[in-house]
């Protein structure tokens, strides 16, 4: 253990702490505090019975279980740990706060004591794929990586293990980013589409709350940016330090784009081909674009032939455009992190056939409209479940050439829906445009459970007892 980490642990002796959350991200902070000697307790808006045996285990940690919808009742703590995802302007914080509390997170304090250095990666779509890509380099490279933050696993409870010859790659949600005082060294914006619009105020505080990932750099930071969006583009004016663009669109006079395979031009006006843009494994445009990105921002630290071994290699993220499996020689693809429309229409476009998509879900508020024009485009037969079900409906059956839609409701049906209308060399693709609030838990429930539909009718047909589709 770093003697700053454990400095970091030692002032905890004693102090009252509240976490916000008892779930993935704040757990490992739960068990990490209550170690290190702080009185702890643990806040969830859900019933006790409802957490499970976790519950028990953090109790038997000696830590403080307060359960039920008054769960943010009397905050009369030292230090509070807000959940990603609670707003960072409750009412019961702003009392806390008025009490001389700290409201923080666990990734503030992840990076006040993180002693490597860290990329962080953000965006609307393309964000995890991105993250992991910079992980993949950078091992293939020899670094020791620490991925985490949005995805996978909050780093706090590692950062005594961490070396400064390490890097900590993090994916950053807009809900980790609205209070975050100070900005990784190195940071990516892959784009920035209307998001999360049920839990923002307004696309302005979505905007603000991305940009933060680099707003508190100094003179030798690095964002890199998109320039093929209109929104990430002009942030390159307001970088504290370095802003290096990328484009899939067209060429840049200094960057990374898509010309003649990979191609980075440095600021001194030197031309590098880094590797075809053919030798990516991953399918789409958008997937092109990841690696754009995780270039632009490794691009001096991470020698090509590395990079161009990652793109002949990696195979892709769970729930992102993900084989499934071939049935009857229909195509099925599990693509449930898409949840919203620019993120599924990144995913039609991936395919050079029309698809049978699987689509609805929560609304968080975001308009559809462009998946009308796209339906009719990329859509074979357009199958909804869902709260959203009827303003997709709305957005598409009113354009020329629309699909033909049906209204399953769930995705059970929606499956089998999908395989009645599929012929053999179709694609069925869940791409729901949607969170998955509605019906599942996260994107990753929904996606594990069109998997199991899919490969339970793959054993069906295999055992010969499933009618041809």
């Amino acid at each position: 253990m770093t003697s700053s980490f454990d400095a970091y642990l030692r002032a905890f002796r004693g102090v009252s702490v509240a976490v916000l959350g008892i779930g993935v991200s704040n757990t490992p902070l739960i068990r990490l505090l209550a170690g290190a000697g702080a009185r702890v307790t643990a806040c969830d808006r859900k019933e006790r019975a409802a957490l499970g045996p976790a519950a028990d285990e953090l109790a038997a940690l000696g830590v403080d279980l307060r359960c039920g919808p008054d769960y943010l009742d009397h905050l009369t703590q030292q230090r509070i740990y807000r959940t990603p995802g609670m707003r960072p302007d409750l009412p019961a914080l702003a009392r806390a706060r008025a009490g001389g509390a700290v409201v923080t997170s666990e990734m503030e304090d992840f990076l006040s004591v993180c002693p490597c250095p860290v990329i962080g990666v953000t965006g609307s779509d393309g964000k995890t794929t991105t993250a992991t890509l910079v992980a993949e380099m950078l091992r293939a490279e020899g670094v020791t990586v620490h991925l985490g933050g949005n995805i996978g696993r909050p780093l706090l409870a590692d950062a005594g293990r961490m070396t400064p010859e390490d890097a900590a790659v993090l994916e950053l949600s807009s809900f980790q980013l609205m209070t975050l005082p100070t900005s990784p060294g190195a940071a990516v914006i892959t784009n920035v589409t209307p998001n999360h619009l049920d839990v923002h105020l307004s696309m302005e505080e979505y905007v603000q709350a991305k940009e933060n990932i680099f707003r508190h750099q100094d003179k030798n930071g690095l964002v890199v940016l998109n320039a093929g969006c209109a929104r990430t583009r002009v942030m390159a004016e307001a970088a504290p330090g370095r802003a290096r663009l990328f484009s899939g669109t067209a060429p840049l006079p200094e960057g990374v784009s898509l010309e003649d395979g990979i191609l980075v031009v440095r600021e001194d006006g030197r031309r590098e081909r880094l590797f075809a843009a053919r030798e990516i494994r991953l399918p789409g445009m958008h997937n092109v674009e990841n690696y754009l990105a995780a270039c632009a921002v490794l691009y001096g630290r991470v020698r090509p032939e590395t990079m161009a071994r990652v793109a002949r290699d990696f195979a892709g993220v769970p729930h992102r455009i993900e084989f499934v499996a071939e049935v009857g020689g229909v195509r099925c693809y599990n693509d449930s992190i898409a949840s919203s429309p620019t993120r599924t229409l990144a995913g039609l476009r991936a395919f050079a056939q029309k698809v049978i998509l699987i689509a609805g879900g929560y609304d968080k508020r975001i308009p559809f409209d462009d998946l009308g024009p796209a339906a009719a485009a990329h859509v074979k037969s357009l199958i909804l479940i869902g709260a959203t079900a009827p303003a997709i409906r709305a957005a598409v059956a009113g354009v020329p050439g629309a699909p033909p839609i049906t209204d399953a409701g769930d995705l059970t049906r929606a499956v089998c829906a999908a395989f009645a209308q599929a012929a053999p060399g179709d694609v069925i693709l869940l791409s729901p445009a949607c969170a998955s609030f509605d019906q599942f838990p996260n994107f990753e429930a929904r996606g594990n459970r069109f998997k199991e539909l899919v490969l339970a009718r793959a054993t069906v047909r295999r055992a010969g007892t499933e009618e041809p589709i």
